[in-house]
């Protein structure tokens, strides 16, 4: 099944050019034994928060420390789907019990997509529009589905490329956590998902989904380790402007996260073990006990004496006056428990690795081959980065861009599209290395990453 205990990873986060606090948060709960991995995996969270100054930063810190604590802690005879789903409710309750009790986080929310690496595969536990993709060669899938509007009426249109319709703001998000008490029937779970060895997870707030094709992700994703390619995700964010907080998580799954078939694999519930058991068997059990009295009363019966008076004296007789007496007791319970039971709930059971799968992702499929044509956009921002630098004055940072810019577009001519996304990954560190002093001013110390993890 795998051990589960080398997935590579790490955690960017940018306050962006434009906001002055940092409403993102990230976490990876790592899966440090085998035993671990088998029962809870992997855990990776991005939660992009909104509400007030303080409330969206302190309602996505919530989300990404109480499910990974609620998740842990569930019952462990709940499967690791309903365990996840227990996990987002209760730290939603949390979250909505904070905000209604104190008025500076009032009507806060956040969103919060859940990726868990298992034996079985991955499973998704996602509620906003914070994304959740997986890279397997050149192909990116986006395993979660955006709750906002645009996505909403572009899946009810059938798009074929990223987006909305334009005239539709992408900021209108259609679920969250914090503002409702119970998000039972608004939180998706997807998967289990197969896991190959060498598959990129990517999760990620709307700051960077937002600025990027989910191509552009793919490229770098598949053609820089991890660190590198988080700090070129983020860069280009910062290159087109970054009107929002940036956060993105990858992580690259190694053989012992493989997920490998097994024929007799153990069915998982999804529903609370109480709603597994019922009392309505009992009335039959009555039932039975009835029929089995009413037998052996006419069992008793049939030795009785010949003559009458004999009869009565007969322990036969009394014996069956008994199982007669049975029966009918027995026929009373039964009819009060029919009459009184509640209707049946049998438990959803779902087992994975057999066809089975939870939601109906992937959403989206693109092919992100490398050409010409991908790059094109690329090379159109790190132009304009170029001419930022240079229009501030900053020309040393403006002449480095300018010489990776060269080498790109000449290494696209040649077709060698890895060194060239390494160099557009360098060009792109340059910029964001030479950020214009307003732009840090204004962001302040928010503006440093989260502490990176690795």
């Amino acid at each position: 099944m795998g051990q589960g205990n080398i997935l590579q990873h790490h955690l960017r986060s940018h306050v962006g050019r434009k906001r002055s606090n940092n409403q993102d948060s990230a976490t990876v709960v790592p899966a440090e034994t085998t035993k671990a991995f088998r029962d809870h995996g992997w855990l990776l969270i991005v939660a992009d928060g909104m509400g007030a100054h303080a409330g969206g930063e302190e309602a996505s810190r919530l989300a990404v420390s109480l499910v990974p604590q609620f998740y842990d802690d569930a019952n462990p005879q709940q499967s690791p789907p309903r365990a996840l789903r227990v996990g987002l409710e209760e730290a939603n309750r949390t979250i909505h019990a904070t905000g209604e009790r104190d008025p500076a986080y009032k009507g806060m929310g956040t969103t919060c997509s859940a990726l868990v690496l298992l034996p079985q595969g991955c499973l998704v536990g996602h509620i906003g529009d914070s994304r959740i993709y997986r890279v397997r060669g050149r192909t990116i899938e986006q395993l979660s589905r955006d709750h906002s509007l645009a996505w909403e009426i572009a899946a009810a249109s059938g798009p074929t490329s990223n987006g909305g319709p334009p005239a539709v703001p992408k900021n209108i998000i259609t679920r969250s956590m914090g503002p409702h008490g119970d998000i039972h029937n608004l939180v998706d779970l997807e998967g289990p998902f197969p896991v190959a060895a060498g598959d990129h997870f990517v999760l990620c707030s709307d700051g960077l989904s937002g600025c990027l094709t989910d191509e552009e992700i793919a490229l770098f994703v598949t053609e820089l380790p991890e660190r590198e390619a988080t700090a070129a995700l983020v860069n280009l964010a910062l290159v087109r402007g970054a009107p929002d907080n940036t956060t993105v998580i990858v992580a690259t799954a190694g053989a012992e996260e493989a997920t490998q078939t097994v024929r007799r694999q153990r069915a998982w519930p999804l529903d609370d073990e109480a709603t597994t058991r019922g009392t309505q068997n009992r009335p039959w059990i009555f039932l039975g006990v009835a029929a089995g009295g009413l037998f052996l009363a006419l069992l008793l019966l049939g030795n009785l004496p010949s003559a009458p008076d004999e009869r009565i004296k007969s322990p036969f007789f009394l014996g069956s006056v008994a199982a007669f007496g049975l029966t009918v007791g027995c026929l009373a319970a039964a009819a009060i428990g029919f009459m009184t039971a509640k209707p049946s709930k049998r438990s959803r059971v779902f087992t994975p690795g057999h066809g089975q799968q939870l939601g109906k992702g992937p959403y989206r499929r693109f092919d992100a081959t490398p050409s010409p044509d991908l790059f094109a956009s690329i090379v159109v921002s790190l132009e304009a980065a170029r001419e930022e630098l240079a229009q501030d004055g900053n020309q040393e940072a403006s002449r480095c861009v300018h010489d990776a810019l060269q080498q790109v577009r000449g290494l696209i001519e040649q077709g060698d599209f890895s060194v060239a996304t390494r160099q557009a990954a360098e060009a792109l560190a340059s910029f964001a290395a030479a950020i214009p002093v307003a732009d840090r001013a204004a962001a302040g110390p928010a503006s440093e990453p989260l502490p990176e993890s690795t």
